[in-house]
């Protein structure tokens, strides 16, 4: 009698271990699913200040407006079921965007001039600083739930239910680039 309560015993303690890192699991997946969607609303939102910019540039070069309303024109929303691949990839769209939008306001220098460029301009950095935090938060997230999937005892039991590593957002090559600060050379 005493070996069957034992027994018992035994297996109710795997069995609530085996719902625990379950629960563990899916919090943790739901946690990198949702940071993955805040990186989503920020970049949507730089693409909407992207294309007030765009907008700004009609008056000066309908060429340049045109190339860049094509670029905004390729833009995905970034959500929860989104991969790391398109979130990456929606990133480099941005950015080649913005560095377009960059060689106009060089040629331009009245549009530079403008307080809505000013205005605009300063809510793009506000965006892009939000999409950097959101992405460090979602990277933050992976590599929480990376452990857990990855560490014994814990992975026997998301191998059993089908859980894989997640990827993680990388850096754009380009941002990493330390800007040159030779005053000289920008007169």
């Amino acid at each position: 009698m005493i070996t069957i309560i034992v027994i018992v015993a035994i297996v109710a303690i795997l069995v609530l271990w085996f719902i625990s890192v379950q629960r563990k699991l899916v919090s943790k997946e739901e946690l990198c699913k949702n940071s993955l969607s805040q990186i989503g609303v920020q970049m949507s939102s730089r693409w909407d200040a992207l294309t007030a910019l765009a907008e700004l540039t009609k008056g000066y070069s309908e060429h340049e407006y045109n190339t860049l309303k094509d670029i905004i024109a390729q833009r995905k929303n970034i959500t929860s079921s989104s991969s790391v691949n398109e979130a990456n990839a929606q990133e480099s769209m941005l950015a080649q965007a913005m560095s377009r939008f960059n060689l106009v306001v060089e040629q331009y220098p009245d549009l530079k001039a403008q307080t809505i460029y000013s205005e605009t301009m300063a809510s793009v950095n506000t965006y892009e600083n939000q999409v950097r935090m959101s992405r460090m938060v979602f990277n933050d997230s992976v590599t929480i739930f990376n452990r857990i999937v990855r560490q014994f005892p814990d992975s026997f039991v998301a191998s059993m239910l089908g859980f894989k590593s997640m990827e993680y957002l990388v850096e754009n090559p380009a941002k990493t680039e330390m800007p040159s600060m030779n005053m000289s050379a920008n007169k």
